[in-house]
């Protein structure tokens, strides 16, 4: 059975978006960033860039502590 981890998110600039997305590129299972209706690939940069100051939900179902890491980082309360 595969478990969903989903989180919200907000990157408010390039460097911070630049980090989350080489982390999500570190990870060998699929990421998705969803807000409202629009759903990205979290390893493209242009897309998650194209969110900058929003809030969206991080989807996934594998395991990576790094990217754990920086999911943490930037969850909204």
């Amino acid at each position: 059975m595969v478990v969903m981890k989903e989180r919200i998110i907000r990157l408010s600039e390039t460097g911070e978006v630049k980090e989350f997305v080489q982390a999500a590129e570190q990870c060998d299972f699929d990421i998705d960033v969803v807000y409202q209706h629009i759903f990205i690939d979290a390893k493209s940069f242009l897309g998650v860039m194209g969110l900058i100051m929003k809030d969206m939900r991080v989807s996934y179902s594998g395991e990576d502590q790094g990217f754990e890491q920086v999911v943490q980082k930037y969850a909204v309360a």
